[in-house]
C-alpha cells in the first residue's frame, strides 16, 4: 500500500541529573566535591533511506521516544548517554511542524539526517561549581528536558521521468510495458489511485526511474479529483511524458486534453509549466489517431515540445520514447531555488511576560524555562543561584512594568512562584 502522508510524535530523552557528592577516604580530609555530570539524553533522528518508498510504517507506529541520560556518579563519573532513536523515512520526505506547517527539512539524499527532537543536556555535578572562594558546593543541576513535538511527513516521489495525462490515456499500460511495475489496468477512469514507480532498463548500464502519476483532470490544481495529492509527486521529476489519447476514444479532443493538463500544471506551479516535456501520442493503432496526430504535433511544437507516436497496446515507439526521455533527463539542469530569508535565531536570554491562565502572570523564554527545569529548588544554594540569574535577566523589572503586586503568582513552566519584592529592587528605586 502506498502512503504519502503521516503524522508522528517525537520526544527526546531528558538529560541525566548531576551528582552532588564529596570525596571520602581514610586519611584524606576535606577531599572536596566529586559529583559527576549527567549523560545527555537520546535524540530522535529522521534518516532518509533509499530502500523505502512509502510512509506506510507510520500507520502502525507514530510515537518515537528516546532514552533519557543516566545520572552522574561519584568520583567525577559522567552518566551514560541515552541511546538515539533512528527513524527511517523514504528519500523525498518533507518534514513540517504540525502546528505551524513550517518546513523543517527536505530529505532528498540517501543517509541525510534531521534531528527531529534533540536530547536534553546532562545536569552538571557539584564538582563543576567548585571555585577558589566556594570550595564545597552542595548543589547539582537537574538534567535538561528533551524537546518534543508533533511533525507532519509528506512524501514527494523522487523519479527521473513522470507520466502525466488524463485518466485512461494509457499511462499504466506504458509503465507496465517498459518496466517490471504491474499497476492495475482496466477500462474505467482512475484505475490507478496512487503513484507507481518502475525502473526502466534500456541496456546494461542505462536505467532510470519512471513514475506513473494517477490521472489528472480539469481543476486538479484546485484539488479536484485528488489533484493536489497527484501533482505533488510531479514536482521532483526531471522530465514529463505527457500522454495523450490521439484517437480521441473517450470522446475528447486530443489537443484540448493537452492544453487543459498543461494549464493545470501551470496553475499548480510555474516551475512545472517550464518543465521539459515529451508529448506521447498514444493509441496510434486505433482509427482516427493519424488525423489527430498532426494537429497535436503542431500544437506541441508551439510550446517547444517534441511529439512522438506510440502504442501501449502493441509496444510500437515505446523504446525510442524511453531513450529520448533518458537523454533529456540526463541533461536536466534544475532551476535555482528562490532566495529564502536567513533564519534569525532569537536571543536565548530573551523572554516575554504575559497574562497567565491559572496565575496572574506567566514568563516564557528559552533560558529561563531551562533554568527552572534544571534547578533543584529544595537546595538553598541552588535556589540562591536561581535568584542571581533571575536578577541578571531583569525578569523582576519586566514583571514590575506589567504591574505585578506583592502576593501575586507567576508561572514558569510547571513551577508557580508567589511574588515578593526583593531588597535589591527597593535599593534600586532609591
Amino acid at each position: 500500500m502506498f502512503i504519502d502522508r503521516a503524522r508522528i510524535y517525537t520526544e527526546a530523552g531528558k538529560g541525566g541529573d548531576g551528582m552532588s557528592s564529596f570525596r571520602r577516604e581514610k586519611f584524606v580530609e576535606k577531599g572536596g566535591p566529586n559529583g559527576g555530570n549527567g549523560g545527555r539524553g537520546g535524540s530522535v533522528i529522521l534518516r532518509a533511506d533509499e530502500n523505502l518508498n512509502t510512509l506506510i510504517d507510520f500507520r502502525y507506529k507514530r510515537k518515537f521516544v528516546a532514552d533519557k541520560g543516566a545520572p552522574g556518579g561519584t568520583q567525577n563519573c559522567t552518566g551514560a548517554q541515552g541511546e538515539d532513536v533512528i527513524v527511517r523515512v523514504p528519500m523525498g520526505t518533507i518534514v513540517k511542524d504540525d502546528a505551524t506547517d513550517v518546513v523543517l527539512a527536505d530529505l532528498t539524499e540517501n543517509g541525510q539526517e534531521f534531528v527531529a527532537a534533540k536530547g536534553g543536556r546532562g545536569g552538571k555535578g557539584n564538582a563543576c561549581y567548585a571555585t577558589a572562594t566556594k570550595r564545597a558546593p552542595t548543589f547539582a543541576e537537574k538534567g535538561e528536558p528533551g524537546t518534543k513535538c508533533w511533525l507532519k511527513l509528506e512524501l514527494k516521489l523522487l523519479a527521473d521521468v513522470g507520466l502525466v495525462g488524463y485518466p485512461s490515456v494509457g499511462k499504466s499500460s506504458i509503465i507496465s510495458r517498459v518496466s517490471a511495475a504491474r499497476p492495475e489496468i482496466a477500462a474505467y477512469h482512475f484505475t490507478t489511485l496512487t503513484p507507481v514507480l518502475g525502473v526502466v532498463r534500456l541496456d546494461d548500464e542505462t536505467s532510470f526511474v519512471l513514475a506513473d502519476i494517477p490521472g489528472l483532470i480539469e481543476g486538479a490544481s484546485e484539488g479536484v479529483g485528488l489533484g493536489h495529492d497527484f501533482l505533488r509527486h510531479v514536482e521532483r521529476t526531471k522530465v514529463l511524458i505527457h500522454v495523450v489519447d490521439a484517437s480521441g476514444s473517450e470522446g475528447r479532443d486530443p489537443v484540448d486534453d493537452y492544453e487543459k493538463i498543461n494549464a493545470e500544471l501551470a496553475a499548480y506551479s510555474p516551475k512545472l509549466a517550464r518543465r521539459t516535456q515529451i508529448v506521447a501520442a498514444n493509441k496510434m493503432d486505433l482509427p482516427g489517431a493519424e488525423e489527430n496526430f498532426e494537429r497535436l504535433k503542431e500544437r506541441a511544437q508551439k510550446d517547444g515540445f517534441d511529439c512522438v507516436k506510440v502504442s501501449a497496446a502493441t509496444g510500437d515507439g515505446l523504446r525510442d520514447l524511453m531513450w529520448k526521455a533518458w537523454n533529456m533527463a540526463k541533461d536536466y539542469v534544475p532551476e535555482p531555488e528562490e532566495d529564502v530569508p536567513a533564519f534569525q535565531e532569537t536571543d536565548p536570554d530573551s523572554f516575554e511576560v504575559v497574562q497567565g491562565e491559572d496565575t496572574d502572570f506567566e514568563v516564557r523564554g528559552k533560558n529561563i524555562e531551562r533554568l527552572v527545569a534544571m534547578t533543584n529548588f529544595d537546595n538553598d544554594e541552588a535556589l540562591y543561584r536561581f535568584q542571581l540569574i533571575w536578577k541578571r535577566l531583569a525578569i523582576e523589572d519586566a514583571l514590575l512594568e506589567k504591574g505585578i503586586e506583592e502576593g501575586q503568582t507567576v508561572r514558569i513552566l510547571d513551577m508557580v512562584f508567589t511574588y515578593k519584592r526583593s531588597k535589591w529592587t527597593d535599593r534600586k528605586k532609591k
